[in-house]
């Protein structure tokens, strides 16, 4: 028996948030283009209501991830969320079960280890079964803002996993890639997975769905997709794995 190598916990002080939030900036904008800010911190007002979680090594105890939750006692309150401000949400208000959006999520640049992503996704798991919430949602973003460089990405989502009509996103900001009307091809689907950005291709696994848009977001320099996942659409083994890794 080994302890693990990674872990994850709740952030608890000021400094454990200038530690996510100084990660979040190295992981956001110093690695893609995006506009720096003066501080080094990525920081918005949605950090003050969200859970935070950070995802260490257990050798130095170094920040390696993290994510942040927005829970929401039933979709009547998706108003409230980060997603809310790209995304028209109108049908997802109808949803009248707990939910949480999970956002910011990202590992530091120079870590590859896929440990990290599954000691992630257990963290969450462990959330979700305390806290009883029935649909994850949040934006899951490509790199960069050329879509043709994601085409058969998005051709598989367009062809696989668009979201049901009664949750399906509307358009809500102003510059937008309507990939479910564009990319009339038949995707390379080694091609899609590998562009894919890990965090999508987890929630796709799973049962998740996307809009059938992509909001173009010049200040983070990203294409993003909304993402949806209700928890009972997740096959059986895959809650065994997660509520393993969550153990």
């Amino acid at each position: 028996m080994t302890e693990p190598r990674y872990t994850a916990r709740p952030v608890a002080t000021p400094a454990d948030l200038e530690a996510v939030q100084r990660l979040r900036h190295q992981a956001f904008i110093a690695e893609t283009g995006a506009a720096p800010q003066a501080d080094g911190r990525d920081a918005d007002k949605f950090d003050g209501i969200c859970t935070h979680i950070l995802i260490e090594d257990s050798r130095d105890m170094r920040p390696v991830a993290t994510f942040r939750l927005l829970p929401l006692g039933s979709g009547a309150e998706i108003g409230q969320s980060y997603s809310a401000q790209y995304y028209e949400l109108k049908g997802l208000r109808n949803f009248n079960r707990p939910m949480v959006e999970m956002g910011r999520f990202c590992v530091a640049p120079d870590e590859k280890d896929p440990d990290i992503l599954r000691t992630a996704w257990g963290a969450l798991a462990a959330y979700v079964d305390r806290e009883k919430v029935e649909m994850l949602f949040g934006c899951s973003s490509f790199q960069g803002t050329d879509a043709q460089a994601y085409r058969d990405a998005f051709a598989m989502l367009r062809d696989r996993h668009l979201g049901p009509k009664r949750w399906l996103p509307r358009i809500k900001a102003p510059k937008v890639f309507r990939f479910a009307e564009r990319f009339r091809r038949k995707p390379d689907r080694i091609k899609a997975l590998k562009t894919m950005p890990p965090l999508l291709r987890s929630y796709l696994s799973m049962g998740g769905w996307v809009s059938d848009h992509a909001v173009v977001d010049p200040d983070l320099n990203t294409l993003h997709v909304f993402t949806g996942l209700e928890i009972s659409a997740i096959p059986p083994g895959r809650i065994r794995v997660l509520r393993a890794a969550a153990a």
